[in-house]
């Protein structure tokens, strides 16, 4: 199952609700992953520009797209982004499949030739 990064920046009403009613947001956002046949595999808590980091499986870019849905349709997510992950072997799978794709970079364009 594919892996995905997100990355997710609460609003200052949603901080100031947790800070009134601390709570796991991992824990509490899981059911929902795992009814779109995913999971968070971990999460932390960070600095800057995003406030929480996941690292979560989906079995395609579909549900991972509609869990970024439900998730941002709420109105506690100011910023959220999906970074869709690939593991070492497929990384190594596209460099050889790169390799023989035929691809040719734009040429230098040669000075005209003078008179």
């Amino acid at each position: 199952m594919p892996y995905y990064l997100i990355e997710v920046g609460y609003t200052a009403e949603a901080w100031a609700a947790m800070v009134k009613n601390p709570q796991d947001r991992i824990a509490a956002v899981a059911p929902a992953a795992a009814k779109l046949g995913g999971r968070i595999e971990v999460g932390y808590l960070a600095f800057g520009d995003y406030d929480l980091v996941t690292i979560a499986e989906f079995p395609d870019n579909t549900s991972a797209a509609a869990f970024a849905l439900a998730a941002t349709s709420g109105g506690a997510v100011r910023a959220y982004k999906t970074t869709p992950l690939m593991t070492m072997a497929e990384g190594v799978a596209a460099m050889k499949k790169a390799g023989g794709a035929g691809y040719k970079p734009p040429a230098a364009r040669k000075a005209a030739a003078r008179r």
